[in-house]
């Protein structure tokens, strides 16, 4: 099993034409995701990677019955494409593009707080069900199919924490960037409990950083809710005080937001903290012999 996306999701790309989504859609189409059709209006009847290139989201989800897109396309245009792929029946939009203005998000959010259709980002890498498909940027190779569910506001952080599970044998189930927006789709809550409710997720790694205060909620969220083991790992503990850092969703209001505080509501939560990325797989293998679960089933 998988959260959000397997073997049998059909993919659409929208902004497939763009240098970034050219390039993408062959590396996806190297793991093997089935990319079903491409969006570009006026570039209709086109093919890119021997994918068919359609005017609209709409026409290609008509022609060959994409439930899941992708989003490549450049940020002023971003919300639009988002709303068409909401008006359009997918299910799953996965938006890579980054430099969203905050107000575009504002107005996605409000449209699609009533819609059946999951939004995973913008700024994010997107999401990958090892050895199945992958709807994103991710590099494909560092990862091993198994039992270990990943979620994080991180990009590069996730590729880190991915490559060292899989030099310690230890797969992953899904691995989901949310991104670091301040304003976005899909939350570690909503990642958490998909988690929760998926047999094939036997614990999860958590990766967090600094700014804003979704870690503390999610904390709060896993004590009261879950019961599989989770990990966490919160980067940016030597950011200096009063700094403007890069991240969009790294805004520090007074203790919120530091790192200092999502390890201490972590930790009272009775969810560890791993002191660094390479020490994220001795963390896994501990808190899974604390849950009873042995390593000859996720390793």
């Amino acid at each position: 099993m998988s959260i959000y996306v397997d073997k049998n999701s059909k993919v659409v790309v929208c902004g497939i034409t763009g240098k970034q989504g050219e390039i993408h859609t062959r590396q996806m189409l190297e793991y093997n995701t089935k990319i079903v059709a491409g969006v570009s209006p006026g570039k209709g009847g086109a093919s890119v990677c021997g994918v068919p290139v359609f005017d609209s989201v709409k026409e290609a989800v008509f022609r060959t019955g994409a439930d899941v897109s992708v989003i490549y396309v450049p940020a002023p245009f971003a919300m639009d494409s988002i709303v068409e792929c909401c008006d359009a029946g997918i299910k799953l939009t996965v938006c890579i593009t980054e430099g969203i203005p905050i107000m575009d998000m504002m107005k996605v959010k409000e449209y699609l707080k009533d819609k059946p259709m999951r939004l995973i980002g913008p700024n994010c890498p997107g999401i990958i069900t090892p050895e199945q498909t992958k709807v994103g940027i991710m590099p494909g190779y560092i990862h091993k199919a198994g039992h270990i569910g990943i979620v994080s506001r991180s990009g590069t952080l996730t590729y880190e924490a991915v490559a060292s599970l899989t030099k310690a044998g230890i797969g992953q189930s899904t691995v989901v960037g949310i991104g670091g927006d301040p304003i976005k789709g899909t939350g570690f809550i909503d990642v958490l409990e998909a988690f929760s409710q998926d047999d094939d997720t036997y614990g999860i790694v958590m990766i967090g950083e600094i700014g804003g205060n979704d870690e503390e909620k999610a904390a709060r969220w896993i004590k009261d809710n879950l019961r599989k083991p989770v990990v966490g790992f919160i980067s940016g503990i030597t950011a200096p005080p009063g700094k403007r850092m890069g991240h969009a969703g790294a805004i520090i209001s007074g203790d919120s937001g530091r790192a200092e505080s999502k390890i201490k509501a972590l930790n009272e939560c009775g969810i560890p903290v791993a002191g660094s990325i390479d020490n994220i797989a001795d963390y896994v293998k501990k808190a899974m012999d604390l849950a009873g679960i042995p390593q000859s089933k996720y390793c």
